[in-house]
């Protein structure tokens, strides 16, 4: 069965420095228990294959059904040098709510 992300999960994104920060809150426990499973940092750095250039980094929020990741080298230098349309990376949690995932009923 296919989830779309944006079914089970809402996002916040934005700038730190030239890495950017992408949280994913599931809206349950099940979506949680989804997330936490198909959503690895490997998966996210081929998402934004051509946009992250570095390292991604994921971290798991439990108490708050959530997971943040930081795309290193994202951001063309940040927010005051960048000549990127989205310098500051807001754009990157709606382009991450694309991502769709093949789970077993």
């Amino acid at each position: 069965m296919k989830v779309k992300l944006i079914d089970i999960a809402h996002g916040r994104s934005g700038d730190k420095g030239d890495a950017a920060n992408v949280g994913i809150i599931a809206y349950d426990d099940k979506g949680y228990d989804i997330i936490k499973k198909h959503l690895t940092k490997e998966r996210v750095k081929k998402h934004f294959e051509g946009i992250c250039f570095g390292e991604v980094e994921r971290y798991e929020l439990p108490n708050l059904r959530a997971l943040n990741f930081v795309l290193n080298n994202t951001l063309g230098g940040g927010g005051t040098v960048s000549l990127k349309f989205d310098a500051q990376g807001k754009t990157l949690a709606a382009a991450l709510l694309r991502m769709e995932f093949e789970i077993e009923e």
